[in-house]
């Protein structure tokens, strides 16, 4: 009886853990793609190490195509939510619509429609925003970094300002189109990441 009682005790703590854990959801573009890069080498993966060592049982699927747009973003979430089911998603999207000169009105509008649509699904979400480089012009750059300010304060979203903080433009740190995050940059990209992701957990 005893021994049945053990087994019961443990079959039960191992559905509680299970049901804890959940899935964290990436959707963005080739920064977190890992474009240049073995996959296991990108911040996505070693997202998923570093959710390990810290006993941490969520799953970390990626979700980002190189080349996505907000708009292609928006058009994808809505089956990757139901493919799913996150409790946690990760927006890095927004820096193809900049180097593309598209509307940052309309950046904004999709991406506030990514964060509906997550927390409707029942997720929780986190903004990693992007930055423009000065050749766009002081009007561009400045209207696009307010985007991910706006979108944080209006939907009270966590927000990393500048995903690429530390890497863009440092030395050793980008591939040599000047563009994508070589492999030595990708810690620095989870370090950016973490501390806005981890409290979500």
């Amino acid at each position: 009886m005893r021994v049945w009682w053990l087994s019961a005790g443990l079959a039960l703590y191992c559905l509680a853990q299970s049901a804890a854990a959940g899935t964290l959801l990436v959707v963005g573009d080739s920064i977190s793609a890992g474009f240049g890069l073995d996959t296991r080498q990108g911040w996505v993966s070693l997202l998923q190490t570093r959710l390990r060592d810290e006993g941490f049982d969520d799953q970390v699927v990626n979700a980002s195509i190189s080349g996505d747009t907000s708009a292609g973003g928006q058009a994808r979430l809505p089956a990757l939510l139901a493919a799913h089911k996150p409790s946690l998603v990760v927006l890095e999207l927004g820096g193809n619509d900049g180097l593309r000169g598209q509307s940052t009105a309309q950046l904004q509008q999709n991406l506030a429609s990514m964060i509906e649509r997550a927390r409707e699904a029942g997720a929780k979400v986190v903004l990693l925003g992007m930055r423009l480089p000065p050749n766009y012009g002081v009007r561009y750059t400045s209207a696009f970094a307010q985007v991910y300010e706006q979108l944080a304060a209006e939907k009270q979203v966590p927000l990393v300002p500048f995903f690429l903080e530390g890497v863009g433009g440092v030395t050793g740190m980008m591939q040599a189109d000047g563009i994508h995050p070589a492999q030595a940059a990708q810690q620095r990209l989870l370090e950016n990441a973490w501390p806005a992701i981890k409290p979500l957990l």
